[in-house]
């Protein structure tokens, strides 16, 4: 899996995986493990990372990770967001989610990424080309921390944002640093081998505070990262 990473773009990921899935479907169906998201049963996960491997994390047949099923779990479970009339703005959106949520009909749905094949608008999120307060609930996850001006990009997420709004911005978390790690060296470096960057680990919640963002939507990304330490935890991530 690693090498496969390394190797192939992210866009030619994304396009051959709507051949691929189908079969590995079949291939993997099962009872051992249940995926939420399409509710159907499969013999094994498969491990997936890009540095380390993870045991059980790629489900065959939707392509979902850990982090996809946490939200599809939160979004069903605990809110009624699916079930809403809401302008939703989702940044560098996975397949997984593409179709189903562009099928929502209580959703004005669309998508924004640099360069994916799914974004309805191309574009930079630290130049986000939409008026202030147009979104009820933007949806951005694990993008912040390949952000070089990560910060700028969080108040143009804020920006974009109805006062009442709801972000839901998952990022990569290490409880066991106390401080943001950055290094933008990776930027030129992971091009060059076509994998992605993570330039930002853990200390979220303190570059979230040097940003536009108040307290309230600050709980709310508590909410999901401790939902994240909490699922992590139970899958033996850490």
């Amino acid at each position: 899996m690693k090498i496969i990473l390394r190797i192939f773009s992210r866009n030619f990921l994304i396009r051959i995986s709507y051949y691929l899935a189908p079969i590995l479907k079949i291939v993997y169906s099962g009872k051992r493990f249940i995926d939420p998201i399409d509710g159907k049963g499969y013999s094994k996960f498969l491990s997936y990372g890009y540095t380390k491997l993870r045991k059980n994390a790629l489900c065959p047949g939707t392509l979902s990770l850990e982090r996809h099923r946490l939200l599809w779990l939160y979004l069903n479970k605990r809110t009624n967001l699916l079930n809403s009339k809401l302008k939703v703005l989702h940044i560098a959106p996975e397949q997984i989610f593409y179709r189903k949520f562009k099928k929502n009909i209580y959703w004005d749905y669309t998508t924004f990424d640099l360069k994916s094949p799914m974004a309805d608008i191309i574009g930079d999120i630290t130049k986000l080309n939409f008026k202030n307060n147009t979104f009820d609930l933007i949806i951005c996850n694990h993008v912040l921390e390949h952000i070089i001006d990560d910060r700028t990009a969080m108040n143009e997420i804020y920006r974009v944002l109805k006062k009442d709004g709801i972000g839901i911005l998952q990022v990569p978390i290490d409880k066991n640093l106390e401080k943001t790690y950055e290094d933008n060296t990776l930027v030129s470096k992971n091009r060059e081998l076509n994998i992605l960057d993570n330039m930002t680990m853990s200390g979220y919640m303190e570059e979230i505070i040097k940003t536009d963002w108040k307290i309230p939507v600050l709980l709310s990304i508590l909410l999901i990262i401790l939902m994240k330490l909490k699922m992590m935890k139970f899958l033996n991530m850490d």
